[in-house]
């Protein structure tokens, strides 16, 4: 079991990627893919801390908005590496690394298409459907708050549906699987099959309950803006995002380390229950990568060092 100090240096977490987990501390991310012939690929990296993340480490809020910068590159070029090993010919098993990607076009292409698309759906279109109704509003307070409720139904109503794609499915599996894991080690348990196992599959860090605590946020926000006309509160919603973002990281920070607090658990729990969308329990096999890729992580930091070395090998499955 890690000592207190380590706890407190040592910060979990990762990330459900295609047939793989990735998992990351401070110091370093591996990616773990099931590979098509059934063996288990790893790539493992020391965490590159970018500039603007170190010169805003101490600044609130800011510095919510340049680590989540950071951890959507790092959670892209962990999907890019997934999707090459899950695409791979069954056939091939030697151990080359597949073409790297990292700073690749597809990449950086990727990231704005996503973060374009998060936005305007999430953000921007609710706008719309409000003022479908906005004609009969007189309380731009009221209006403000629909269009946050729309938001969030919105956000419910995507997730469920995108859960019910079979490949998406078997991703909320890994998600499940990654949960696991990490409440494993924090729990301080030998990470096995069996005993990673028994553990829940929710974590009050989980991208889902951020996703939720930046919605909430955004009706309080907005809710003081009034009902400017349609350009203004079109581009207030998209340069308030990274304010949002920013505060949702903190807040969600500060209730994860107080979850034995009564109110951290009333404002964590709908985050949880939103979990019950986005992870599946998964299967002894896909909690078996969600280890490899963890053991690499605790290898590294066992160690004292920021990552092993470059490396991709397979791992034949027990």
């Amino acid at each position: 079991m890690q000592d207190s100090s380590t706890e407190e240096r040592i910060a979990y977490g990762g990330q459900a990627v295609l047939e793989g987990v990735m998992m990351r501390s401070r110091g370093c991310v591996a990616t773990a893919v099931r590979h098509p012939a059934g063996q288990i690929v790893v790539r493992a990296r020391p965490v590159v801390t970018g500039r603007l993340a170190k010169a805003l480490r101490r600044v609130p809020v800011l510095r919510g908005v340049a680590a989540l910068w950071d951890i959507l590159l790092i959670g892209m070029r962990s999907l890019a590496f997934s999707a090459e090993v899950a695409i791979e010919d069954e056939s091939d098993q030697s151990d080359v690394e597949p073409a790297e990607s990292e700073g690749s076009s597809f990449v950086w292409a990727s990231l704005a298409f996503g973060l374009a698309i998060g936005v305007g759906l999430f953000f921007v279109l609710p706008i719309f459907v409000t003022r479908i109704a906005d004609p009969s509003i007189e309380s731009d307070l009221l209006s403000n708050l629909l269009e946050g409720l729309v938001r969030l139904v919105l956000l419910v109503a995507y997730l469920s549906i995108i859960g019910l794609l079979p490949d998406i499915r078997r991703t909320f599996e890994y998600h499940g699987a990654e949960h696991k894991t990490v409440n494993a080690v924090e729990a301080g348990d030998e990470l096995t099959v069996d005993n990673v196992m028994l553990h829940s599959s929710t974590h009050p860090r989980c991208g889902t309950n951020f996703l939720l605590i930046v919605v909430v946020l955004s009706i309080l926000v907005f809710a003081t803006l009034g009902r400017p006309d349609l350009p203004l509160r079109i581009g207030s919603r998209i340069v308030l995002v990274p304010l949002i973002a920013g505060l949702g990281f903190e807040l969600i920070r500060f209730l994860s380390r107080h979850t034995e607090n009564f109110l951290a658990k009333v404002l964590l729990r709908p985050g949880l229950w939103l979990q019950a969308i986005t992870t599946r329990p998964p299967k002894p096999d896909q909690v078996e990568v969600a280890i490899v890729a963890m053991d690499q992580v605790l290898r590294a930091e066992s160690e004292e060092r920021a990552a092993p070395p470059t490396t991709l090998h397979y791992v034949l499955r027990s």
